[in-house]
């Protein structure tokens, strides 16, 4: 039965629907010029399966049989330009998200780096790349990117993905953000940065391009610490001193603890603002909304392929697909599972997970790359042909099986 009050015809998701979004969304905006026999379609097909499962190029071949040789997937991965891959990254993202962000509307964003493990060496090829940080995962050197994030309850669509290179300031990348942000036709509510983003140059730029922003403060220095004592929310202003300096607005939420993880008394809260004229309550909650962005970073961590080369290039590309994947599974519950009702639009996810999404996308790669007969029989392959989830009545419990 379908999902009482859907808003299609539609009854069920079917996993050739998963898979062809990915393909498709690679297939459209990425050249990889190839001879021979071998189709640009299956080196997608291959790249989508391998991140479903957060398999290896190598251990691909292991699996599926219509697939070229590890040396020749490579040779072929090698060919994408990086610079191209940067400007086409956003359209690679956002191929399937049209009807969750519409052009005109205003959104809240956040912008935000996640890391990615490294444990090779640092070549000429790759130390534009490889950033330092802290001990993580047993290692000091990431890969790691800039994300934009739309933080809009239930249009959490990740927009762009950029590498970070050494040396390169963070207002660059803000600036190459809001320009994507102009390009889909998006308008900013309001921008939502961590304390990463505290800084002079950043406060002058937002200010100067007339961006709404919201960003914790640091406890620094003594006129900071009073601006931020006191037992009721209050504002202020305070300026950044030295060369250049800025003025910025201050906003302090404060909160009773009253015995929460042991502690007790008043914790205070201080944002810089800019462009809202919003009470520290709709402040703080704003801002918290910025934490979904961590849960994007898990899911995708869900997708992301496995690999041990050094190549930037390819390291990218598989960033963007494991963000890309779950742009994908988020507009299929978008599209099912979006029941008709009165006020906001909505989605239910508890009959679409993203771990059932993955298998889907996973089967129907495995039946159009031909899984190999030593993984599964033939009854478990020919029941992966017409794998769907079919939604069952609204206040029903569990899913048909397929």
């Amino acid at each position: 039965m379908p999902y009482k009050g859907t808003r299609i015809g539609s009854t069920a998701i079917r996993s050739k629907e998963c898979s062809h979004l990915a393909v498709e969304a690679l297939d459209r905006n990425l050249q990889l010029p190839i001879q021979g026999s071998l189709e640009k379609k299956t080196i997608f097909q291959a790249l989508t399966g391998i991140a479903a499962q957060r398999l290896s190029i190598h251990s691909l071949g292991l699996t599926v049989e219509k697939v070229p040789c590890e040396t020749s997937f490579r040779h072929h991965l090698m060919k994408i330009d990086h610079i191209s891959l940067e400007h086409v990254n956003h359209k690679i993202l956002t191929n399937s998200s049209h009807a969750i962000l519409k052009s005109g509307k205003s959104y809240k964003f956040a912008i935000d780096y996640t890391l990615d493990p490294y444990y090779g060496e640092i070549t000429k090829d790759n130390e534009e790349f490889v950033i330092k940080s802290r001990l993580q995962r047993s290692t000091t050197k990431f890969y790691s990117y800039a994300t934009l994030y739309t933080i809009t309850r239930d249009q959490r669509v990740t927009l762009s993905v950029l590498p970070v290179r050494n040396g390169v300031s963070k207002v660059s990348y803000i600036a190459q953000f809001l320009n994507i942000i102009r390009d889909l036709g998006l308008i900013v509510e309001v921008l939502c940065l961590d304390r990463a983003f505290y800084a002079k140059k950043v406060f002058a730029f937002l200010q100067k391009a007339n961006i709404p922003h919201i960003v914790p403060v640091r406890r620094a220095g003594k006129e900071m610490k009073t601006l931020l004592k006191g037992r009721s929310s209050h504002r202020g202003s305070y300026t950044l001193k030295g060369k250049d300096a800025v003025t910025v607005e201050i906003v302090v939420k404060n909160i009773y603890q009253r015995g929460r993880r042991g502690k007790s008394g008043v914790k205070n809260l201080g944002y810089v603002v800019f462009g809202v004229s919003w009470n520290a309550d709709k402040v703080c909650n704003a801002y918290s909304s910025r934490f979904a962005i961590e849960s994007s970073y898990r899911m995708r961590n869900e997708v992301r392929p496995r690999t041990c080369t050094r190549n930037p290039t390819i390291r990218y590309l598989f960033a963007i697909i494991s963000f890309m994947l779950k742009n994908i599974w988020l507009a299929l519950l978008w599209r099912y599972c979006s029941p008709l009702k009165r006020g906001p639009r909505t989605i239910d996810a508890r009959f679409f997970p993203f771990s059932r999404f993955r298998t889907m996308v996973w089967y129907d790669i495995c039946h159009s790359l031909k899984l190999k007969l030593s993984f599964f029989d033939m009854s478990q392959i020919k029941q992966l042909e017409n794998m769907a989830v079919d939604f069952p009545k609204k206040g029903g419990g569990k899913l048909a099986k397929y």
